[in-house]
């Protein structure tokens, strides 16, 4: 037909380097038709990433009033906590690092509360709780020293978002809340989806590289043993790394609300996948 239709294939997401390289090659088909590899990206040289552009304003503005967070962990039927509480939530897949943090959390000399939606972490968590998997539903609330524990519902998009927004430190997982969470300004663990022979590791690293390049290496070289520990259930590193990291809580928070604007430069990935194929139907 013509003119000729744009043939894309949209590439999974992926912070290494070669992925810039690789961003809108052409491949000439059989058919005579060229097809486009468009690979998503956190540069200025990739296609860019998923985000709204209401977003940043909407989170803002959440953050902004202290009675947002009160009221949506009112919600969720948590009693008062202490002001100096630290927020984070978990949802990540199973990993054997998660009890020895939990213990960690539990014997710290400020309190903490974890915010746990349904998930397959909750096999990690009932194992340290010693209680049955089938106890941990929506409302469960227990403190064990200076660690709350509250069960959530899984929730809409919405949802999760508010909780990331709401929460000091999240760990997340896979694809899309991993993506979330870097919108939600605040400082997260990736526990990425294993993969055979550790490949998960290279791109948990390569994105890592990406992010903190402008850390303080001390700073830097914590986040990277933590989640790479947190990945490979390694307990004790996890532990060490949490414990570096804690004295670098205010650098790594500056660099979370600094980075969506740093991940967007160049336009988040509808808009540019809008540009692209105008460049290439003109």
């Amino acid at each position: 037909c013509q003119p000729a239709p744009l043939w894309l294939n949209l590439e999974y997401l992926s912070a290494e380097s070669w992925i810039d390289e690789c961003h809108g090659l052409p491949s000439l088909q059989l058919n005579g038709l060229q097809k486009y590899f468009y690979f998503p990206g956190f540069t200025q040289r990739s296609g860019g990433v998923i985000c709204e552009h209401s977003l940043a304003d909407q989170r803002q503005q959440w953050q902004r009033d202290p009675q947002s967070r009160h009221q949506l962990f009112a919600s969720f039927g948590l009693p008062p906590q202490e002001e100096q509480t630290q927020y984070i939530s978990l949802f990540t897949y199973e990993s054997a690092a998660l009890p020895a943090l939990l213990t960690h959390w539990r014997d710290s000399n400020k309190p903490i509360c974890c915010l746990i939606p349904q998930g397959r972490i909750l096999n990690s968590v009932a194992s340290w709780m010693d209680q049955p998997l089938e106890a941990l539903t929506p409302g469960y609330y227990r403190q064990q020293g200076s660690l709350s524990i509250l069960i959530l519902p899984m929730t809409d998009q919405e949802g999760y978002d508010r909780l990331l927004w709401s929460c000091d430190f999240n760990l997340v997982r896979g694809e899309d809340s991993f993506l979330r969470a870097q919108w939600a300004g605040r400082p997260f663990l990736w526990h990425i989806y294993p993969q055979a022979d550790d490949a998960h590791l290279e791109k948990l690293t390569a994105f890592l590289r990406l992010y903190g390049h402008n850390l303080s290496p001390t700073c830097y070289n914590a986040l990277i043993s933590l989640c790479v520990s947190y990945d490979k259930g390694q307990a004790e590193e996890a532990v060490a790394a949490w414990k570096s990291l804690e004295q670098h809580a205010r650098e790594l928070q500056e660099h979370a609300q600094r980075w969506p604007g740093q991940a967007l430069a160049g336009g988040d990935l509808a808009s540019r996948l809008v540009q692209f194929s105008e460049k290439q139907l003109k």
